[in-house]
C-alpha cells in the first residue's frame, strides 16, 4: 500500500458517521439541528483543540466572503467555525473518505452547508483551478506528508496572487526518538514530521514569504491539564476524540503532551504568503 493509501487507512473508523450521530444522541443533542458548540469534543483533531481554533481564528479575523482552502480538513471543525463565526466561505480536502462523508452530514446538520463543503482527495493534486482561493490553513496534516515541496506548491498553485497559507503543525524541536504509536500514525514509515528550519525553507522555496510565527505551546500544555482533570473526575466522555482514534486514543494523545513538555515537539504556527 502507498503511503496515502495507509494514512486514510490509518484514520479509517468503521461506521464512523453512525457512531458518532449516536453518541451525539446518548448526549442529549439534538442530531437534526446541531449547533457547532455540540461537537467540540469530537471534531477539533489537533492539539490545543477547540480553544486552538478560537485564537488563531481570530488572531486571522478574515473578513466575511473570504475564501479559505482547509488542507486535510478531517471532520471539519475549524472549516465551519470559519464560516459560522465570520461569514466566510470555506471548502476543506481530506484523503479520507470516512472524515469527508462525516463532515459533510454534520455541516447539513448545523445548517452551514451553504458555506461549507467537503470533498475527497490528496493536497499533493487538488481538484482546484489556480488562484480559487483567498486563504489556505492547515491544522496538523504536515506530519503524515513526506512531499512538502509539492504540497506547499500545490497549495500557492490554488492561492490568489497575495494568499495567504497558515500552517499549524508539530514540528520537531527536540532530538529525542517519538513514542509510538502517536495519534497521526502507528509508526515511523507514516510519520513525516519535520523542524522548523526545513518548514522555513520548503515554504520559501514554493514562493512564500514568512510573515509571522507563534509557538502555542503554553496553550496546549494548559488544554491538556484541564482534559486530564476532567478525565479524571468524569471519565471519557460521551463524546470525543476516542471516537475517531479508537479506544488507545487517549494514550496517544498522552505521548504528544508528554513530546510537548518535553520540547521534543512543538505546536507551531507559520504564517506565510504569496507575493501580490
Amino acid at each position: 500500500m502507498d503511503v496515502e493509501g495507509e494514512v486514510a487507512r490509518h484514520y479509517t473508523q468503521s461506521e464512523l458517521t453512525s457512531t458518532v450521530l449516536a453518541a451525539l444522541r446518548t448526549a442529549g443533542r439534538d442530531t437534526e439541528a446541531l449547533a457547532t458548540d455540540d461537537l467540540a469534543g469530537v471534531d477539533e483533531f489537533h492539539t490545543g483543540w477547540r480553544p486552538l481554533t478560537l485564537a488563531l481564528a481570530r488572531q486571522l479575523a478574515p473578513t466575511p466572503g473570504t475564501r479559505i482552502l482547509d488542507v486535510g480538513a478531517g471532520i471539519g471543525g475549524p472549516a465551519r467555525h470559519f464560516a459560522e463565526a465570520y461569514g466566510c466561505d470555506v471548502t476543506g480536502i481530506d484523503l479520507t473518505p470516512a472524515f469527508v462523508e462525516l463532515a459533510t452530514e454534520l455541516t447539513e446538520r448545523t445548517g452551514l452547508a451553504d458555506r461549507v463543503r467537503f470533498v475527497t482527495g490528496s493536497a499533493l493534486a487538488m481538484p482546484f483551478p489556480d488562484g480559487a482561493f483567498d486563504l489556505a490553513t492547515m491544522f496538523h496534516v504536515g506530519m503524515n506528508i513526506a512531499d512538502k515541496p509539492a504540497l506547499f506548491a500545490e497549495i500557492a498553485r490554488v492561492l490568489r496572487p497575495g494568499g495567504r497559507f497558515v500552517v499549524y503543525d508539530l514540528m520537531r524541536v527536540g532530538g529525542a526518538a517519538l513514542p509510538w504509536p502517536m495519534p497521526w500514525a502507528d509508526d515511523a514509515p507514516t510519520s513525516f514530521v519535520e523542524t522548523p528550519a526545513r518548514y522555513r525553507e520548503l515554504l520559501e522555496d514554493a514562493g512564500f514569504g514568512i510573515e509571522a510565527e507563534r509557538d502555542w505551546t503554553d496553550l496546549v500544555l494548559e488544554e491538556a491539564a484541564r482534559m486530564r482533570g476532567r478525565l479524571a473526575a468524569q471519565g471519557i466522555p460521551v463524546v470525543g476524540l476516542h471516537l475517531l482514534m479508537g479506544p488507545d486514543g487517549m494514550d496517544r494523545l498522552r505521548r504528544v503532551g508528554d513530546c510537548v513538555r518535553d520540547r521534543v515537539l512543538a505546536p507551531l504556527q507559520m504564517t506565510a504568503a504569496l507575493p501580490a
